[in-house]
């Protein structure tokens, strides 16, 4: 969408901004079409899919994602009204420490830090899913939950995969992870510790913000 349509709406309908931004928004939809998507390769646990847009000056726009749903058929598909994962951000009982995995991460193949996460089972809901990964994680248990944040896309440059986070505080002793293909390392950290990390290591995008805010004096 261009300022110009903004400006355009404001004088000709709406003497309020905010209003006339939406309606030009709304107007605007159509300058990037959607055409067709292509199933281009099924994997085990993603599929990648070639989605084919038309932009406003005739352009073909050919853009690679990756899905956790291997039945993509049209553009409302695209949307993913299932929530996929489920993140978990715990906090010792006292309010002082946060829990954050040091563990390897295959893709860019080095050591980050990330909250705890995973799928979602198919006969799990959301809290189920959280205590079953926060477990095999780091044999930690979820004493309680005080929020949810809500859906999250978790990639959006390239996935349509879905999270929620959940919040909340835990207790136990940390045990191995129950498998041998993640490595894993869980601590409990406190807002100084955190600081420092975050200016020398590798985090995750969502861990590394919501560390940030944590941690600020």
């Amino acid at each position: 969408m261009r300022i110009a349509n903004v400006r355009r709406i404001a004088k000709t309908k709406w003497s309020n901004p905010y209003i006339a931004y939406n309606i030009a928004y709304r107007e605007s939809e159509d300058d990037m079409k959607f055409e067709y998507l292509e199933k281009k390769e099924q994997g085990k646990f993603i599929t990648r899919y070639d989605l084919h847009y038309r932009t406003e000056d005739d352009k073909e726009k050919v853009y690679e994602i990756i899905s956790r749903n291997p039945n993509l058929k049209e553009f409302e598909d695209i949307h993913n009204k299932k929530v996929d994962a489920v993140v978990i951000i715990m906090h010792d009982e006292s309010g002082e420490k946060i829990l954050v995995n040091k563990e390897f991460r295959m893709a860019p193949g080095v050591w980050i830090y990330n909250f705890p996460a995973g799928l979602i089972d198919p006969d799990e809901n959301y809290e189920q899913a959280a205590r079953r990964e926060l477990m095999e994680e780091t044999g930690l248990e979820i004493v309680s939950i005080d929020d949810w944040i809500g859906e999250s896309y978790s990639a959006v440059g390239f996935s349509n995969e879905k999270n929620v986070c959940c919040v909340g505080k835990a207790r136990g002793e940390f045990k191995e992870s129950s498998s041998t293909l993640e490595e894993i390392v869980p601590g409990w950290y406190t807002k100084a510790e955190i600081r420092e990390l975050l200016k020398k290591e590798p985090f995750a995008a969502r861990t590394q913000a919501y560390c940030y805010l944590w941690s600020r004096e």
